[in-house]
């Protein structure tokens, strides 16, 4: 099965998600299609992770519809939704050890038969990502012996291995450095952008709204009450419209033709 051209990669209809009774949104309309970045932003505890987990297939909303390529979770099953979409978790333990690289060839699963072993292509494939994310010369490293910031490297690394058509990404730049994480940010726009409105589709929540406004094309605030808004970055990451989100005031500050928010 193939997403068409003519259906986003993801799509919900009047989608409502809530968690112990507390609305995180109601009736949302949202669709991101190919070569299209959304970023989630809002307080903590304003539902950002629930939101991207119910957009993964891994929560039931409360009511409405999650589309991938114009079909449900449920249609399409758990093989065919792990080939749309890549789901990049904000917290993951390692109960067992195991390399890098074998570790990174996870991703590649949802491609192989039921009875099929990972080919070599798989394996340069997952040589390809470590080395994307830095970590090339790591293959053999077990992962019980990585810092928190290679660890979650690592595990960007087995979501590209995966080749999804959709990236969902919980706080992807958590535990890094500030050099790895422009330069994820980066791997994931120059994902975005290659293929000429072609390639996969991100979301993904982040807690800096000036990296928002530079890697993403649409922001989705989220105020914690049920209350959502949608619209193009520009629009969305003000000054005034931030405050009201993060319920502190901010100052917008450009340098060198780049906008970043501080607090007042």
């Amino acid at each position: 099965m193939n997403a068409t051209s003519s259906s986003p990669l993801l799509e919900t209809q009047a989608l409502t998600v809530s968690i112990a009774g507390r609305a995180i949104c109601t009736g949302l309309d949202l669709g991101v299609g190919a070569g299209e970045s959304l970023v989630i932003l809002g307080r903590n505890g304003a539902g950002k992770s629930t939101l991207l987990t119910t957009l993964a297939g891994l929560r039931p909303p409360a009511s409405g519809e999650i589309l991938l390529g114009g079909e449900s979770y449920a249609a399409l099953g758990p093989r065919q939704a792990a080939l749309r979409r890549g789901w990049l978790a904000q917290h993951r333990d390692d109960a067992f050890g195991a390399t890098a690289l074998e570790t990174a060839l996870t991703g590649r699963h949802p491609h192989l038969g039921r009875w099929h072993w990972e080919s070599a292509s798989d394996a340069d494939i997952a040589r390809r990502a470590l080395a994307a994310v830095g970590l090339k010369g790591f293959e053999q490293r077990d992962v019980l012996t990585l810092s928190g910031g290679e660890r979650q490297r690592l595990a960007v690394a087995t979501l590209l291995a995966q080749s999804p058509q959709l990236y969902l990404l919980d706080e992807p730049i958590a535990h890094l450095d500030l050099n790895h994480q422009i330069a994820l940010l980066e791997l994931f726009a120059a994902a975005a952008r290659a293929g000429d409105g072609t390639g996969p589709g991100v979301i993904m929540s982040l807690h800096d709204p000036g990296l928002a406004l530079r890697f993403a094309d649409r922001a989705l605030l989220l105020y914690g009450d049920g209350r959502a808004e949608l619209g193009p970055v520009a629009e969305m990451l003000t000054a005034e419209r931030l405050s009201a989100l993060y319920q502190h005031p901010l100052l917008a500050v450009e340098v060198d033709g780049r906008t970043s928010f501080i607090p007042r």
